[in-house]
C-alpha cells in the first residue's frame, strides 16, 4: 500500500520568512528535544546556501504547534524534484505529539508532492506513517559521552586510535578555531579538496556561509595547519549539549601528519570547553570506510531509520554516492583539475540535498 484511500490535508504550510512562526516551531523543537535539522534556521541557510526553497507543514491544537515536518524543496535537473526532510542534513523528519498529527502533515506533504510535480518526499529519522516505506540497515549514527579532562579524554580512546593521536602530537601542527573568513577559506579549500580526491562534488561555499550566518553563536571551523598550510579542517554545530562535527576533511598531506586524528582529538577538547557533554560523530553508511573509523574510535553504531514516499509507488532517487551507479563518474571525477571540480561541483551538488 503506497498511500492512505483519502488524503487528510488538515495542515498549514508554513512561510519561515514569518519572525513569529519561526520562533514557534523553534520552542516546539527545543521541546521535543529533536535535531538541528528540525530547525527554521537550518532549513533557511539551506535555501540561501543553494536556492533550494525551504517550506513545512504545521498542525496546531487550541493554537498550540502539536506537529512538525520541515521540507527542502529539491528541484534538480540531474536528479530530478524531491521533497526532503531535512536538506544536507542526516535528520529530520516527522515532529509529533499524536498520531494524527504524524497522519495530517504526511498527508498534507503527498498532496503538495503530488500538485506540486514532485516525485517523492525523503524523511530522515522522526516518525513515520505506517504507509510509507522505511529501513533501519542502510546509514548509522554515533554518540558518545564527552570526558572530564583531557587527559581522560585521550584514555577514553581505543588504543590503535589513541596511538595515532599521540604521533600527531609530536608533530609541529597549529590549531585555529574561528568562524571568520579566513576560516571558511582554508575550510572550503581542504574539504573541497577532499570530496574531489574521494570522487564527490563539493557544495557551493555559499551554504557554509549561510550555515555561519545563521548560526552564528552554534557553529564554527577547527583547522589543522602545518607550516601555517592547512591540512585537515572541520566544520562543526553545537545543539542540545552535543558538538557534530559535520563537513570535515584533509589534504593528502593529512594522512601522514595524523591531522585527522588530531583534528577530531582537538575537537572533542574546544566542545567540552564550550560546555558540550556530547560528540556526535554523524552519519555514516553501514560497513563503509567512516563507519570503520568512528568504530576505531570506540564509538558504537546506532541504526538510523530513514523513510520515503514515492509518487505511484515507484522508486525514489538515487543519490547515494557509493552506489554501482555511480562508480564509473566517481573514477572520474576524481581526476579532474580541483579548479574545474569546484567550478562544476557546487552546481550539481545543489541536488544532492
Amino acid at each position: 500500500m503506497n498511500a492512505p484511500a483519502a488524503l487528510n490535508t488538515d495542515a498549514q504550510l508554513v512561510d519561515l520568512g514569518d519572525a513569529r512562526m519561526a520562533e514557534r516551531i523553534d520552542t516546539f523543537v527545543e521541546r521535543k528535544g529533536a535535531s538541528l535539522f528540525h530547525r527554521p534556521a537550518w532549513l533557511r541557510a539551506v535555501e540561501k546556501g543553494t536556492g533550494q526553497r525551504a517550506s513545512g507543514f504545521v498542525t496546531r491544537q487550541y493554537g498550540a504547534i502539536t506537529g512538525w515536518l520541515p521540507l527542502t524543496e529539491v528541484r534538480s535537473v540531474l536528479f530530478g524534484k524531491a521533497l526532503v526532510s531535512s536538506g544536507f542534513g542526516v535528520g529530520g523528519g516527522i515532529l509529533a505529539d499524536t498520531g494524527d498529527a504524524i497522519e495530517k502533515v504526511a498527508c498534507a506533504a503527498q498532496a503538495y508532492a503530488q500538485d506540486h510535480g514532485f516525485s517523492a518526499i525523503e524523511v530522515r529519522g522522526g516518525s513515520l506513517p505506517d504507509h510509507w516505506q522505511q529501513w533501519d540497515d542502510r546509514h548509522a549514527g554515533f554518540e558518545r559521552a564527552l570526558a572530564d579532562t583531557d587527559e581522560n579524554q585521550l584514555q577514553a580512546i581505543p588504543r590503535k586510535a589513541r596511538a595515532e593521536i599521540r604521533k600527531s602530537l609530536k608533530n609541529d601542527l597549529e590549531i585555529r578555531i574561528g568562524s571568520a573568513p579566513d576560516d571558511l577559506a582554508a575550510h572550503y579549500a581542504v574539504y573541497s579538496e577532499s570530496v574531489r580526491n574521494l570522487g564527490t562534488p563539493v557544495f557551493p561555499k555559499s551554504l557554509f556561509e549561510a550555515m555561519l550566518a545563521e548560526f552564528p553563536d552554534a557553529a564554527d571551523i577547527l583547522t589543522v595547519c602545518k607550516e601555517g598550510t592547512p591540512v585537515s579542517s572541520v566544520f562543526s554545530f553545537y545543539h542540545g549539549g552535543a558538538v557534530m562535527p559535520f563537513w570535515g576533511g584533509g589534504t593528502v598531506q593529512a594522512r601522514s601528519e595524523r591531522a585527522n586524528e588530531r583534528m577530531y582529538y582537538e575537537l572533542m577538547l574546544h566542545a567540552r570547553r564550550k560546555g558540550m557533554k556530547v560528540f556526535d560523530f554523524g552519519r555514516s553508511k553501514t560497513g563503509s570506510g567512516p563507519y570503520n573509523f568512528k568504530k576505531n574510535w570506540g564509538f558504537d553504531p546506532v541504526p538510523l531509520v530513514y523513510g520515503e514516499w514515492v509518487a505511484g509507488g515507484g522508486q525514489g532517487r538515487d543519490i547515494d554516492p557509493t552506489s554501482d551507479a555511480y562508480s564509473r563518474k566517481i573514477d572520474l571525477w576524481k581526476k579532474l583539475p580541483l579548479p574545474i571540480a569546484n567550478t562544476i561541483g557546487p552546481w550539481i551538488a545543489r541536488g544532492l540535498a
